[in-house]
């Protein structure tokens, strides 16, 4: 049953501001929000944050939690319980899952296991391929985040190739079409380039050269110029060239942009520089590229070209992870680090609160018409997270929570800490205590 809870001495971060004050929660929504809210009824729960941030759930548009079928690697109940403990409210899940969700039934599958197992709030993407447009156009929109397409094949095998297919799909949906985009073509060229000269030990520094900028920006830059001709609803997934950054435009508001981008944490975070210490754990399709890169993404999302912030949470097992370069899979485990990583870049100077806020909470809802998430608003559902700015600890062992057991972000000390999450009312997280609270609702969209 859910404890009705007032938040004392907030300090609130929503739509670009900070403001001092109290939230009252009632049942799962947000009821209140004044500067000073008193209550005599005992049966209400009273946290006084003392002037740590509140600020909305995340609402992380990419992840992989590998079920059905990956299993070993992760699991919506393992992956949702990590990601609620780093302040992501609600995902939206991937399609390249084994079955793929590429047909109705297996993606009310998958909203079947969520109801059962997820702590957090859920949604996935439908899986377009080359030969499944009768299924998307049964989709319903308004229950479903919208569609996914690999233009350039990743963990999974989805690769959608056939120039007509595409245009086909791009012409005949209403719905936000997400996308993967690098040039398999290209990928592939290179990669036979670096086989010859390494076998398959090629070293991991060489990842960005075979996903190279000119294989993500042929693809990205072609998705666009059919978006452009077909009127399509485009969004492109982890941007990691500074180049791309040109395709996109902040001259009009998100809720008006046709062709829309994102960015996710380890491309921001990470740079080739880090390949010689870090090795496969910053393998990521596209690939992690040159500190240019990372800084032409960090201007371009403050600069509003970028929408969003994700994570493209992917996690493989270490043993999966430590082979040669052509065995090893790509993709790595960020939901439970990855706005604390956001705080650390704060801290640093690179953001603003209300900026992270805006890219992570409020401009996901926006994109994808989440109803009623995103933002701390009286009448909306109570997801919230706690932040405390100045309270350090590491990553390690013991206190990773995704199923593998590993994280990217191993060995660093992060100034800030999450003290309370709340999703859809309950408090699910607490001072690094996950509760048994499997709180999580699908998400619906207003469209």
């Amino acid at each position: 049953m859910t404890r009705n809870t007032l938040i004392k001495n907030a300090r609130i971060v929503n739509e670009g501001k900070i403001v001092e004050g109290d939230i009252l929660i009632e049942d799962n929504i947000i009821k209140e929000i004044d500067t000073s809210i008193s209550v005599k009824s005992a049966d209400i729960l009273v946290i006084d944050v003392e002037g740590n941030y509140v600020f909305p759930g995340m609402i992380d548009d990419q992840v992989h939690f590998r079920e059905p079928g990956l299993t070993h690697k992760g699991d919506i109940e393992s992956e949702s319980r990590a990601a609620i403990a780093g302040g992501i409210t609600s995902f939206i899940e991937m399609p390249n899952t084994n079955p793929q969700t590429t047909t109705l039934e297996k993606l009310e599958e998958k909203f079947a296991i969520a109801a059962n197992s997820s702590y957090a709030n859920y949604s996935f993407m439908f899986g377009g391929t080359n030969d499944n447009l009768e299924e998307i156009l049964k989709v319903d929109p308004k229950t479903v985040a919208g569609l996914k397409l690999f233009l350039g094949s990743s963990t999974g095998n989805m690769l959608v190739d056939d120039p007509k297919v595409i245009e086909k799909i791009f012409s005949s949906t209403d719905m936000v079409i997400s996308v993967h985009c690098e040039d398999e073509a290209t990928i592939k060229a290179n990669l036979a380039k670096y086989k010859e000269q390494y076998g398959d030990d090629i070293p991991m520094a060489m990842h960005p050269k075979i996903r190279s900028e000119e294989a993500c920006y042929l693809s990205s830059s072609k998705a666009i110029e059919l978006a452009k001709k077909t009127g399509a609803r485009l969004h492109v997934f982890h941007l990691s060239t500074g180049k791309e950054t040109n395709l996109f435009s902040n001259k009009i508001p998100l809720k008006d942009k046709k062709i829309t981008a994102e960015v996710c944490v380890h491309h921001l975070m990470f740079s080739e520089e880090d390949y010689a210490k870090k090795g496969s754990h910053i393998k990521w399709n596209p690939a992690v590229k040159t500190t240019k890169d990372r800084d032409q993404l960090w201007k371009a999302l403050l600069d509003d070209k970028i929408d969003v912030i994700a994570t493209d949470h992917a996690p493989h097992t270490l043993e999966e992870k430590n082979n040669k370069y052509t065995s090893t899979p790509s993709g790595g485990p960020l939901v439970q680090h990855a706005l604390m990583a956001l705080m650390e870049a704060h801290h640093q100077g690179k953001i603003s609160v209300e900026k992270i806020v805006e890219k992570a909470c409020h401009n996901p809802a926006i994109l994808f018409n989440v109803e009623k998430r995103g933002y701390i608003k009286e009448g909306y559902f109570a997801d919230l997270v706690i932040v405390d700015p100045q309270s350090p600890w590491t990553v390690n062992k013991s206190n990773i929570l995704y199923k593998c057991g590993w994280s990217p972000f191993e060995g660093n000390t992060f100034k800030s800490r999450i003290t309370h999450t709340f999703v859809n009312g309950q408090l699910v997280y607490n001072n690094f205590n996950v509760l048994d609270v499997k709180a999580g609702q699908r998400l619906t969209f207003d469209r």
